[in-house]
């Protein structure tokens, strides 16, 4: 799940599952990953994005998991922020998706979605996931992402959002939307 959620940042969907599931299928562990020359890991994850610079990161993070975590990935955020490439973002759905447990995973489309609906008022994905983290009950906080990304790219989208087709048009503020259809 942790190196998944590294090639998937800045990369659609759809190349990440295949870019993922190459390297897995040559190396799906710490170790066999730091048997493998970061130019091999780049050519497996071609054509995500950033695709050398990943390469470096993954073996970095594994090299760390190796020394710091008994080759296991922690599952905390505290920790996982702890390791080089790791955010927020990253350490939330690692922990959400990785081992069920409460996180509130911030993208630009939830900062966006959740300033634009007046739910808070934040300037950035940080704030927005402590916003959230105060506001938002606990059970719900799993599933927020996945619903706002999928909103925020078919609906809610950055420039000129399709309020006219919303179905919460009538609870949305409208925060900061100047254009819209």
């Amino acid at each position: 799940m942790l190196i998944a959620c590294i090639l998937s940042l800045r990369t659609q969907d759809a190349t990440t599952g295949p870019a993922a599931a190459r390297l897995f299928t040559v190396a799906d562990t710490p170790a066999a990953m730091l048997r493998l020359p970061a130019r091999r890991i780049a050519q497996l994850i071609y054509p995500v994005g950033f695709y050398r610079t990943k390469a470096r990161v993954i073996l970095g993070l594994c090299r760390d998991l190796l020394e710091r975590f008994a080759g296991r990935v922690p599952d905390d955020i505290d920790a996982l922020l702890t390791l080089k490439g790791v955010g927020r973002k990253t350490a939330n759905l690692v922990v959400t998706m990785g081992f069920n447990k409460p996180g509130i995973c911030v993208d630009t489309h939830v900062h966006r979605i959740s300033n634009r609906l007046g739910y808070v008022r934040t300037r950035n994905p940080e704030e927005t996931e402590m916003a959230l983290r105060a506001r938002l009950p606990r059970r719900f906080w799993i599933g927020y992402n996945d619903l706002l990304v999928s909103f925020g790219q078919n609906v809610c989208t950055p420039l000129s959002p399709r309020c006219s087709t919303c179905p919460v048009r009538a609870l949305c503020r409208r925060v900061g939307v100047t254009a819209w259809r």
